[in-house]
């Protein structure tokens, strides 16, 4: 499935090399869900904790699947004299870690808008309807920028 590429996700990642700074938790109002408690100064300070690691980690994946693609590239091109199976073994190798830098890509994507949304006041909100995406999902997804509904709408 392609991923949707929205503007905020293109402002994030053309920000993704400038330096974040934290802003006061006390100017931050980030909305919740129906019957969710609001969020405490140190509820706000330890999901941006999150997204300042989860940004951390995912750089770090990329950073090693960049590493282990450019060794099995560095092994030399499927030439002459090379056995079929090893040729098969190399190229499904070459893909799984195409497909993994990409992942890691896109969820450091991901990672970097929610942070810039946080950093900006707009954390919280659906990108799609606009509502609540709820403090619980984002507690266990800090990198939601999509509700429930949306999300699941958007996987059909």
């Amino acid at each position: 499935m392609a991923t949707r590429r929205t503007p905020a996700a293109e402002q994030a990642r053309d920000r993704s090399t400038e330096t974040v700074t934290e802003p006061e938790a006390a100017d931050l109002v980030i909305p919740v869900g129906e019957g969710e408690e609001p969020w405490s100064k140190a509820e706000l300070a330890e999901q941006r904790e999150e997204l300042v690691a989860e940004v951390a980690r995912m750089e770090r994946a990329i950073a090693v699947a960049r590493a282990e693609l450019a060794e099995l590239l560095r092994d030399g091109p499927d030439g002459a004299g090379r056995d079929p199976a090893d040729v098969g073994s190399s190229n499904f190798e070459r893909d799984q870690e195409l497909s993994l830098a990409q992942n890691a890509r896109e969820m450091a994507d991901q990672a970097r808008l929610a942070l810039h949304l946080f950093d900006e006041g707009q954390y919280g909100l659906c990108e799609v309807c606009g509502k609540p995406i709820g403090k619980g999902r984002l507690q266990v997804f800090p990198r939601a920028t999509m509700c429930v509904t949306c999300k699941q709408r958007e996987e059909r």
